[in-house]
């Protein structure tokens, strides 16, 4: 099971067991990504989904009917879940009709007394996301089969990696996405252009013209060490390890 925090846990949350969940259990197993606090009207164009979406500031900012109008924006905007709170300066209780429409669209909807602290709340709420997601990684990375995988986890995804790599190949990363299928093939075969012709489907001379570009536009030296490392170590990061073989001569 997923150590990360999920909609169903914001209640086991030490000091928040005064918040209850009470409809949309279907949909409780969602990830929590962040707590987001919404002070307008409309909170779409502020969040990006998975966020716990609290909703304060009812008497103010918000009618009953408008609770309805917030819980199908939830359903569109993949929230984690939304958090109503109640006491009697806003709304004594949720209406039934309301809990019976988050049942039907799966989405959490949990009530939280007013009198609780939101600072407390998002305190506790983002500590935990912080925690369970470095545990999750720390077992991911237990669980690396290799140097290369534990590294990439430690990095990040796609994206990270890309940035990581950027300062040595900022110029050239859209080449080396173009030739990786070729890069890979070289190596794999010990830097034998024939065999790695042979894996391509290519012939050897276009190989070594895709390579001879490489080295051209890269500046990267063949005949020197670290730039060989360079290469080797930008490409393993920014792919995966099973690449899809270029097909026939093409450049």
């Amino acid at each position: 099971m997923s150590p990360l925090l999920r909609t169903e846990d914001v209640p086991l949350l030490p000091g928040l067991g005064a918040i209850c969940l009470r409809a949309g259990h279907a949909g409780a197993q969602r990830v929590v990504r962040w707590p987001y606090v919404a002070e307008n009207r409309s909170f779409t164009p502020w969040i990006k989904g998975g966020e716990l979406v609290f909703i304060t500031g009812i008497g103010r900012h918000h009618s009953v009917d408008n609770l309805f109008e917030l819980l199908y924006e939830g359903v569109a905007a993949k929230v984690a879940g939304l958090v109503i709170l109640t006491g009697d300066a806003y709304i004594g209780r949720l209406p039934a009709a309301l809990l019976k429409l988050a049942d039907q669209q799966q989405l959490p909807l949990l009530e939280q007394p007013y009198s609780l602290p939101m600072v407390t709340v998002t305190e506790v709420i983002g500590r935990a996301i912080v925690q369970r997601e470095q545990l999750a990684w720390r077992d991911a990375e237990s669980r690396a089969g290799s140097l290369l995988e534990k590294l990439q986890l430690r990095i990040g995804d796609a994206g990270a990696r890309a940035d990581f790599v950027a300062p040595w190949f900022a110029e050239h990363q859209t080449l080396l996405q173009h030739l990786a299928p070729t890069i890979d093939a070289w190596l794999r075969h010990g830097g034998n252009i024939s065999a790695a012709a042979a894996a391509l489907g290519s012939h050897r001379n276009s190989v070594r013209n895709r390579l001879d570009r490489l080295f051209r536009e890269t500046g990267l030296d063949p005949a020197k060490p670290t730039d060989i490392y360079n290469l080797i170590l930008a490409h393993l990061l920014m792919h995966e390890p099973t690449m899809t073989p270029e097909c026939g001569d093409t450049p």
